[in-house]
């Protein structure tokens, strides 16, 4: 019987892995305990977006979207989605969420650099991380080094991209605070809680950069024990 020998490298992913669980979790409960604390405001996610367009000058087309946490900004089609228990809620968590979208909607019209470079990468991303993994194990598996190093080189973009969502998510959330207490939406007694809102999103982001950078690390060293 063949026995493939163990491979030490993904011991590297491990503590990557835990802080993603974590992050997801946290991202999660937080959402599920602030979702229960009604703003102040009475407006819902739905008409938050819209208040917060108005304020901008900016005629966009929200569309509620099924999921929960699926909400997103779509630059190429100029189109705002919001998740059903977003654009019907009207909790605070809600509020900090469809603010956040609309930061990425302000980015776009401010030309921000890292948005527009995070946009240009994700076709190309997206491409490299599916033929990375397969390309390089294929490599691996039968010694030949030049599939590994494609393989590398495509999951790089996919770190790349990793990196370059991290500034454009923390410049949305802080846009959205700023958004928030230009309208007055929320109260001084809310506005932590939708940082705390933002902060939990955030350290999803900064698990899945982890994760891609040890798992390209990883490739590194499989690629040096074939030599």
């Amino acid at each position: 019987m063949f026995f493939l020998p163990f491979d030490y490298t993904f011991l590297l992913l491990i503590p990557a892995l835990i802080l993603a669980l974590y992050a997801q979790g946290r991202v999660t409960n937080t959402y599920a305990l602030l979702a229960r604390k009604k703003a102040q405001a009475g407006l819902s996610g739905w008409q938050v977006a819209q208040r917060l367009l108005d304020t901008l000058g900016l005629h966009m087309k929200v569309e509620e979207i099924p999921g929960s946490l699926t909400d997103h900004y779509d630059p190429g089609r100029g189109v705002l989605r919001l998740s059903s228990s977003v654009a019907r809620g009207a909790s605070i968590a809600d509020y900090g969420i469809v603010a956040h979208e609309i930061g990425h909607v302000m980015q776009k019209k401010e030309g921000y650099s890292f948005f527009a470079f995070r946009s240009a990468l994700v076709p190309v991303a997206g491409f490299g991380s599916q033929l990375a993994l397969p390309l390089f194990f294929i490599g691996l598996i039968f010694a030949i080094r030049p599939l590994m190093d494609l393989g590398i080189i495509f999951f790089s973009l996919a770190v790349l991209f990793q990196l370059v969502t991290l500034p454009v998510e923390y410049d949305a959330s802080r846009k959205a605070m700023i958004l928030l207490e230009r309208t007055g939406l929320l109260g001084l007694d809310e506005k932590p809680l939708a940082q705390k809102m933002l902060n939990a999103a955030a350290l999803t982001y900064v698990a899945a950069t982890a994760v891609a950078a040890l798992q390209l690390l990883r490739l590194f060293l499989l690629r040096e024990s074939r030599d």
